[in-house]
């Protein structure tokens, strides 16, 4: 942008138009989100941009986050989240902007996991927003570096994550729900599960922990006994290197934490969390240091093998986190204020 807008007084057509200038403008640094996919391992950058599209709804915004309906929710995305193979995306990149009756706006996107993992869509979020503003100060310039660093020549770790993924996970009904935690419930949470072990454990640690105890109640009252369970926890290595990367470091710099339990006797919040610290702990800039070696493949290949023959197992259940938070995704401002 030229100069500085000021956009707190903005009619939404000015918003919209605001949006996508500021986009285009946006992809122009971040090019490959601006390509289509070629195969597993390219992206053709032909310039052609990211889908993009805009949308009515027919109620307030407010209406919906009075009791967000998750399967309406999927109305608000640019392509389908569970797509078939006739309908893959072949963007990289897509957006569909909702307008609500009231002005509000919700952005639905969709951008390729091949290209980049959470840490990396929020720093592209960052940069759309400062460019909406006009912020030249805080305008955001990715890295890319992560080919450089762990460099894909063919598709052995994608095989792998597909066959332990296709025997962690049975093909069923699918159902989505929502909890809320407020501030007081974690707290109360990390002061239950606070021990010698593990003082001052994060708020990821125990609410991931407590759902991993109530799943592991709920199987024993179903089945009739305790089994064996196993959790995993998506690790961002940027701040496990070192030196650390670059918080613009664009790829995906992620690896899987895995905790066993398999004692007979029903497990404490705080024997979970500290299965939780422990499997989280194994990753430090040793381990990056050892996957970015001439033995990285072999490594990695080893961990995810290992991962998916235990939890494979008969009577082993399973349980997946990915979390988001530290992210900044509540502090994107396109001007007109934090979203709610």
């Amino acid at each position: 942008m030229n100069k500085k807008v000021s956009t707190g007084d903005l009619d939404v057509p000015k918003r919209l138009e605001l949006l996508k200038n500021s986009l285009s403008e946006t992809l122009t640094h971040f090019y490959p989100l601006a390509g289509k996919i070629k195969d597993e391992l390219s992206i053709d950058c032909n310039d052609e941009g990211a889908y993009y599209v805009e949308t009515q709804v027919n109620c307030h915004l407010s209406e919906f986050l009075r009791q967000p309906d998750l399967l309406l929710a999927n109305q608000f995305f640019p392509c389908e989240l569970l797509p078939t193979e006739s309908t893959a995306v072949t963007y990289v990149a897509n957006f569909q902007v909702n307008v609500f009756e009231c002005g509000g706006i919700v952005i639905g996107m969709c951008i390729s996991h091949r290209v980049v993992d959470g840490a990396a869509l929020s720093t592209f979020l960052k940069a759309w927003s400062a460019t909406a503003k006009g912020s030249k100060e805080a305008i955001i310039y990715p890295e890319f570096i992560a080919s450089s660093l762990f460099p894909a020549n063919d598709l052995w770790l994608r095989d792998s994550a597909i066959v332990m993924f296709g025997s962690l996970l049975k093909k069923g009904q699918c159902m989505t729900k929502r909890f809320v935690f407020d501030a007081s419930a974690i707290s109360n949470l990390k002061a239950q599960a606070a021990s010698l072990g593990v003082k001052c454990p994060t708020r990821v640690e125990v609410v991931s922990s407590f759902l991993w105890k109530c799943l592991m109640a709920a199987s024993e009252e179903w089945r009739g006994s305790q089994r064996p369970s196993l959790l995993t926890h998506y690790v961002n290595l940027r701040r496990k290197m070192e030196p650390k990367l670059s918080d613009n470091s664009m790829g995906n710099f992620l690896w899987l934490a895995a905790a066993k339990y398999t004692n007979k006797s029903k497990p404490g919040l705080k024997d979970l969390v500290g299965e939780v610290r422990k499997a989280i702990s194994k990753f430090d800039s040793d381990f990056v240091e050892h996957i970015k070696g001439d033995k990285g493949n072999a490594l990695m290949d080893e961990t995810l093998k290992g991962i998916g023959a235990f939890g494979s197992g008969d009577g082993v259940d399973y349980l997946g986190f990915s979390s988001w938070w530290k992210f900044g995704f509540y502090d994107i401002d396109f001007g007109w204020g934090k979203p709610v």
